[in-house]
């Protein structure tokens, strides 16, 4: 404790991580190191082919691998750390280390969200203005619509960690999670937290609500023009381009709900760790598999890369 700062008497943060069971612990050292090293190989793989595959520099694909990059750095804000902790018996962060880590996994959670809304617009107009694509969907469109979801995280995320972390904090310092969460955050603090919780509640709603919004009324569009195709075939085609994207959104939104929106109860503490694992950990490794196991060109431009290497 520092009782000379202005802002903050508290130096250490104390994070629980996911158990405190010493056995448990050796057992998920090795699961959380094999998805955090898939999470990174896998996404990375993604990225190099689609830049090595000129057919695939499409604007589904400049979203796709700027996904896998957001995605490494999700993963990469919150796993380094509990793994290390797994081996700890005081897992100590510091105050400042503690911001940093809950700006960037906010700065890449809601960068996601953005990436997920420009997918599902990208989708709709494949599907809903299919003449009109190549002209709509320019390759500078993409790239701005890239910038704008990182700048949009950038600036919530920025908003809401220096909010959080120039609340005073003169007491508790034990955070009931594996990750500077800023929900188990603000309730150590010791001046009043409202302003704060309002402003974070605020950023939240607008970016990840405000992707989600954009989501659903892209498929809505989506659903009304697969409606009016005709052929049992082509509406299948037209669903099969947007299954993936929608099984990602599937998990990420429902999990995320899942952790923000139930009703405290006893047992909540241990399940928001289970689902903050879910959709901060594995969902990074989940997306690229999802993306490319159903996906015939990542398929066959995964073969003329290879065969290219042999000839």
């Amino acid at each position: 404790m520092e009782g000379d700062r202005n802002h903050s008497s508290v130096a250490v943060f104390v994070l629980l991580g996911i158990t405190d069971e010493k056995e448990l612990q050796v057992a998920l050292f090795p699961v959380f190191l094999g998805i955090y090293l898939v999470t990174i190989v896998w996404n990375l793989a993604l990225i190099i082919l689609i830049k090595m595959d000129s057919r695939l520099h499409t604007p589904m694909y400049i979203f796709l691998s700027s996904l896998s990059f957001i995605d490494i750095c999700y993963s990469s804000s919150t796993s380094p750390k509990m793994l290390s902790d797994f081996f700890k018996d005081e897992k100590n962060i510091s105050f400042i280390s503690c911001a940093i880590q809950y700006f960037a996994t906010s700065w890449m959670g809601q960068v996601e969200c953005c990436l997920l809304a420009a997918m599902a617009y990208d989708r709709y107009v494949a599907i809903g203005r299919p003449l009109q694509y190549s002209s709509i969907m320019v390759p500078g469109l993409c790239w701005k619509m890239v910038a704008g979801a990182l700048g949009t995280g950038l600036l919530s995320s920025l908003v809401e960690a220096v909010s959080c972390f120039t609340l005073d904090y003169c007491g508790p310092n034990v955070i009931q999670h594996f990750f500077c969460n800023v929900s188990e955050i603000i309730i150590l603090s010791c001046s009043s937290p409202f302003i704060t919780q309002m402003t974070v509640f605020l950023f939240i709603l607008f970016v990840g609500f405000g992707s989600l919004v954009v989501i659903l009324l892209s498929y809505g569009f989506i659903a009304a023009s697969i409606l009016k195709i005709s052929s049992v075939k082509g509406s299948a085609k037209a669903f099969n381009t947007c299954a993936s994207h929608l099984a990602v959104v599937t998990l990420f939104y429902g999990t995320v709900l899942s952790v923000y929106m139930h009703p405290n109860s006893r047992h909540s503490e241990q399940q928001d760790k289970v689902l903050s694992v879910f959709y901060v950990i594995i969902i990074p490794m989940l997306n690229p598999l999802i993306y490319s196991l159903r996906n015939k060109e990542i398929r066959e431009a995964f073969r003329r890369v290879t065969k290219r290497q042999y000839i």
